[in-house]
């Protein structure tokens, strides 16, 4: 009985404090709406409009961490390349969404479009701009994808790709859908790959956030030039493997 009434008061903690978060997450994005006006004035200069995306990013990192005290760590940074590449990430929450931006200066997220609905971020997010994609278009969107990310790229600017498509489970094994083989192939530069464990701390349905700490592994980088399956493989081992030993 005593177990049941401190699980009980554990849970309704958590849900306090993501409540707490949410009223913070909705007032400092709204301080931002002064700002689409202003940019919008000034003809909407892409890396103000950046910066101004990333300051946003890092006062949710900071009310994460005061206010549901979810930090997060980073674990062979050292293994990031010095020139623009191409970054592969598991997806379990919206936190890597965000956080990229802060830990990847300058990224190109390929983002679906749904994104660009957000009331204020979305407009920031069209004009830094993201790589957007509609995923009933099949090949067309293949193709603005890769077009896209090589503007991209010829700017000094890596690209984030989310190779599982959607948020996945935390227990659920990496397997990448179609599409990240032909960015490899066709981009010819250095994949990063990245693994979170956010999934543990922030669900994939993003209503309750738990305090602790969330690992970001960077992994050694994968050269260009293999074939697109070995490639494939090969990001998907190395990911796995982290998969399985981050606490």
């Amino acid at each position: 009985c005593t177990h049941h009434m401190k699980m009980k008061s554990y849970m309704n903690t958590i849900k306090v404090k993501s409540l707490l978060f949410d009223g913070f997450l909705a007032g400092w994005t709204s301080l931002f709406s002064l700002g689409v006006l202003a940019f919008w004035l000034v003809g909407s200069p892409r890396k103000a409009i950046r910066a101004t995306t990333r300051l946003w990013v890092r006062g949710i990192l900071f009310g994460l961490k005061h206010v549901v005290g979810l930090r997060y760590v980073e674990k062979g940074r050292d293994l990031m390349p010095a020139e623009p590449c191409l970054i592969v990430c598991n997806h379990q929450s919206t936190w890597e969404t965000l956080a990229a931006l802060v830990l990847f200066p300058d990224v190109a997220i390929v983002a679906k479009q749904e994104l660009l609905r957000i009331p204020i971020i979305g407009w920031y997010l069209r004009k830094s701009p993201m790589i957007v994609i509609d995923r009933e278009s099949g090949s067309k969107a293949l193709k603005a994808m890769l077009n896209q990310s090589h503007e991209a790229l010829a700017a000094g600017r890596s690209v984030l790709v989310f190779p599982q498509g959607t948020r996945k489970d935390e227990m659920e094994p990496i397997k990448f859908r179609r599409g990240v083989e032909l960015l490899y192939s066709k981009l010819g530069v250095p994949v990063l790959p990245v693994l979170v464990n956010s999934g543990k701390f922030w669900g994939a349905s993003g209503s309750s956030k738990r305090g602790g700490a969330i690992t970001v592994s960077y992994l050694p980088p994968i050269p260009p030039g293999m074939s697109a399956e070995l490639f494939v493989r090969k990001a998907e081992a190395q990911m796995e493997a982290e998969r399985v030993i981050l606490p």
